[in-house]
């Protein structure tokens, strides 16, 4: 890879908070609320706000439906979402390679 990695990280993506977000949402297919807030410990606001950034760059996708009476929140990660992740992780490696001195792969692109 040339030049410094560290150039290609996402500021969207990079945000402890978000890249969590992403991650958890990389592992099923979508996630309510409540479950992203408890696992990842944040306050509604915290995860309110970082879901409107992913959501403003277009990584996810929020709907609002009601289980009977009760409002519940769904999230999802859209194909933009999962490949700016993926971009992330080979970045994140590239970074971790040059410092192991890890010979890197001839592509800067991750598998997709």
């Amino acid at each position: 890879m040339n030049g410094r990695p560290i150039g290609r990280l996402d500021n969207v993506v990079h945000q402890r908070v978000r890249l969590a977000i992403l991650t958890l949402l990389h592992e099923a297919e979508h996630a309510d609320f409540s479950h992203l807030r408890d696992t990842l410990e944040l306050t509604n606001g915290n995860l309110s706000s970082n879901l409107q950034v992913l959501e403003r760059a277009g990584y996810v996708e929020i709907e609002k439906t009601f289980e009977g009476r009760r409002p519940r929140t769904w999230v999802r990660s859209t194909r933009a979402g999962r490949m700016a992740l993926a971009d992330e992780i080979a970045v994140l490696e590239a970074i971790v390679a040059r410092v192991n001195g890890t010979p890197q792969r001839a592509s800067a692109d991750p598998p997709r």
